[in-house]
């Protein structure tokens, strides 16, 4: 069993519910790289349990505040607990998709694993969710109740570098053809949606859970609309607005790949004809529509991270005004915006103003309406405002 010993502010941050503890505040440490280890106060007293990282800056990663070592039973009851939020949810349908894990916020840090129909995905970000990263994965297969025929690891992230880890994309079970088809169950007033997804192509673990309840927030403002989806991705905010009755639907997006992905999960449900696909840069396109006098009653702006360090978020300021000025200026009166961000590093003010400011330069007015960020399956820590990163801001201008 091997222990650290926190500095006084290591230690008062860790009493104050932050549970990251950085390499400068512990002034003593007998561990192997990942161990599971005894967290001491300056005075010797427990403090809790935590993961250790021998490389990265965050050299803590508080597992829990107990005097008992956590063991397979403590595991297993967070896997369990973990599901049975997502079953409540209603995402364990046969052929659906969720987050079952989400790193910090479910208890597992370092640790995403997403579920897509009857295959796993799992991201590990840490020396510690590397070397726990079996026991953690049976647990969870324990406490489902759906058929799993292939996991795939995929810890390709470039942060991996922060713990001098190497990249890492293998199959532990069921290596199998792509694309996989998953099936949104219906909920509510919002219908069915089936899409493809790459497991081991495809962004994040192959698809971008997190936008899945903001895209049907979108659709409700489709109905009789032209619709732009600038980074439309594999396109489902189109798809969505055009199962919701949009006029018309126009994909913006680099990738041709993602694009013709967009166009195959359109015509999987049914709404073909309602959507088009241009290859374009969206920051420079958006600004040439606005110029020829395009107008849109829709507009949807969900780009990729403009900051990953604190070092970029001036930079991304300025992207996010230029972004949401662009797509303002296509709005026609009364329109909405729907803007998003996932950069974790620029907060919602500094978001919101950054669109405040980019409606005003129009001579606009920006009224949000609805704010929101991932959706229920990727939990927020309370006491980790890292583990908040997806801002969703829903505007009338």
């Amino acid at each position: 069993m091997g222990h650290a010993v926190l500095s006084g502010r290591g230690r008062k941050r860790l009493l104050s519910g932050h549970p990251w503890i950085y390499a400068d505040d512990v002034t003593a440490v007998e561990a192997e790289a990942g161990a599971l280890v005894a967290v001491r106060a300056p005075d010797e007293s427990h403090l809790g349990w935590a993961l250790f990282s021998s490389k990265s800056r965050i050299a803590l990663r508080l597992v829990t505040r107990a005097e008992e070592e956590p063991q397979r039973a403590f595991w297993r009851l967070r896997a369990q607990r973990a599901v049975a939020h997502r079953r409540a949810l209603g995402l364990l349908a046969p052929r659906d998709a969720c987050r079952l894990l989400s790193g910090d916020a479910d208890g597992f840090p370092g640790l995403v694993l997403d579920r897509y129909a009857d295959a796993l995905v799992l991201q590990s970000g840490c020396q510690g969710s590397d070397a726990f990263r079996d026991l953690w994965l049976e647990c969870v297969l324990e406490a489902l109740d759906v058929p799993v025929t292939s996991i795939l690891d995929r810890s390709d992230s470039s942060t991996r570098t922060h713990e001098e880890l190497e990249q890492r994309v293998e199959w532990l079970r069921g290596e199998r053809s792509e694309p996989l088809e998953v099936q949104e169950a219906a909920r509510h007033d919002v219908p069915a949606l089936s899409y493809e997804v790459s497991l081991t192509e495809g962004h994040k673990t192959g698809h971008y859970l997190d936008q899945r309840e903001n895209r049907a927030r979108a659709a409700r403002f489709a109905r009789g609309a032209r619709v732009l989806d600038a980074f439309s991705y594999d396109g489902l905010f189109a798809v969505r607005a055009a199962l919701a009755g949009a006029k018309d639907v126009l994909c913006i997006d680099q990738s041709q790949e993602a694009l013709e992905r967009a166009l195959r999960n359109a015509e999987r449900n049914g709404v073909a004809g309602k959507l088009r696909i241009e290859k374009k840069n969206a920051m420079h396109d958006l600004r040439e529509r606005a110029a020829r006098g395009e107008r849109y009653e829709l507009v949807i702006v969900d780009p990729p991270a403009f900051a990953r360090s604190r070092r970029e978020v001036e930079g991304a300021l300025r992207g996010y005004h230029e972004l949401n000025r662009r797509a303002i200026a296509l709005l026609e009166p009364e329109g909405v915006l729907v803007s998003a961000s996932c950069s974790h590093n620029v907060g919602r003010d500094i978001f919101l103003n950054a669109i405040a400011d980019a409606a005003l330069e129009e001579g606009r007015a920006a009224r949000v309406f609805d704010y929101t960020g991932a959706g229920p399956d990727h939990p927020v820590l309370a006491n980790l405002p890292e583990s908040e990163y997806l801002k969703c801001a829903f505007v009338r201008v």
